[in-house]
């Protein structure tokens, strides 16, 4: 970071010397090259300070929204996780109450076949 600000340092001091030449301002002939490419280095490096800082400002705001989007659908996901937990448990009752029916069923037909089976048994003798 510190040889990349230096660069644009150096690059915005070249710029600035280019720029305002090696004679006195037209508008303010109190200042010389040096002050002028020194003013126009610091405004550029206001510039960049302010351009980075909205620059950030708003990586922080969207990193900000994200962060909340990430909550919001953690905080779903464990409400469906909830839901089809209920939705098993319900499936589950039913399928048990299901399974106790058919039982009884075939408890019922078993003891009916072997009522009729005892019945002929009796017959015979």
């Amino acid at each position: 970071m510190k040889n990349t600000t230096a660069t644009i340092s150096a690059l915005m001091l070249a710029v600035a010397v280019m720029a305002t030449g090696c004679k006195k301002a037209d508008d303010n002939p109190n200042m010389g090259p040096a002050q002028e490419a020194g003013a126009a280095v610091d405004n550029a490096g206001a510039k960049v300070a302010e351009e980075t800082k909205e620059a950030a400002q708003a990586t922080e705001a969207a990193a900000d929204r994200a962060a909340a989007n990430v909550d919001a659908a953690a905080e779903r996901a464990g409400d469906n996780i909830e839901a089809a937990g209920a939705e098993v448990k319900q499936e589950t009752k039913e399928a048990a109450a299901e399974v106790r029916a058919a039982s009884d069923k075939v408890g019922d037909k078993t003891g009916a076949a072997l009522e009729r089976a005892g019945e002929k048994l009796q017959e015979k003798r």
